[in-house]
């Protein structure tokens, strides 16, 4: 570790501390040369191997990027979206893993945008989960109904899943 006043790659840990929630240590350094005290933070870095076997460091920015296509046009905040990441992100790496299949990704984005907005969970569902038709629609539309942890209330003051379908008007 380069002492960051004087660049000396002779420093010394003084104390070394577990930090947010045991996915980082804190360790509190100082330097010989300058005798100077420094703290520094070394976290796991999660990376997602990539169905073309290429990997690369997740982001959260990226994860939530989908998920935001996925929202527009519905009440979620920017704030929700970034607690949406911020869950993902703890799932991943609650694994214990520092590398992670993409189809993990997705699968953790699934369970909490699901409470989030069913409409906008069933978007990206549909395209995560490549549905061919409508009755791949009408299946998770009725998991959604048998859900109680299911939020997002449709506009109209109706369940989300409901607003989705339309209801059969009599006809005469």
């Amino acid at each position: 570790m380069h002492c960051p006043f004087c660049r000396s790659t002779d420093t010394r840990v003084l104390d070394s501390r577990v930090a947010e929630d045991g996915t980082a240590i804190r360790r509190r350094r100082t330097c010989p040369t300058c005798e100077k005290r420094f703290s520094t933070v070394e976290q796991m870095q999660l990376v997602v191997c990539k169905r073309s076997g290429a990997t690369e460091p997740f982001t959260r920015d990226k994860a939530v990027a989908g998920v935001r296509k996925a929202c527009k046009g519905r009440p979620v905040s920017e704030g929700d979206l970034a607690r949406l990441g911020q869950v993902v992100e703890d799932v991943l790496r609650a694994n214990g893993r520092a590398e992670v299949p993409a189809h993990e990704v997705g699968l953790a984005i699934l369970g909490p945008l699901r409470e989030l907005d069913a409409v906008a969970y069933l978007r990206f569902a549909s395209v995560y989960k490549s549905f061919q038709s409508a009755a791949d629609f009408e299946s998770e539309i009725a998991l959604l109904r048998t859900d109680p942890t299911v939020s997002g209330p449709g506009h109209d003051g109706t369940s989300a899943p409901d607003a989705l379908v339309p209801t059969p008007q009599p006809t005469g």
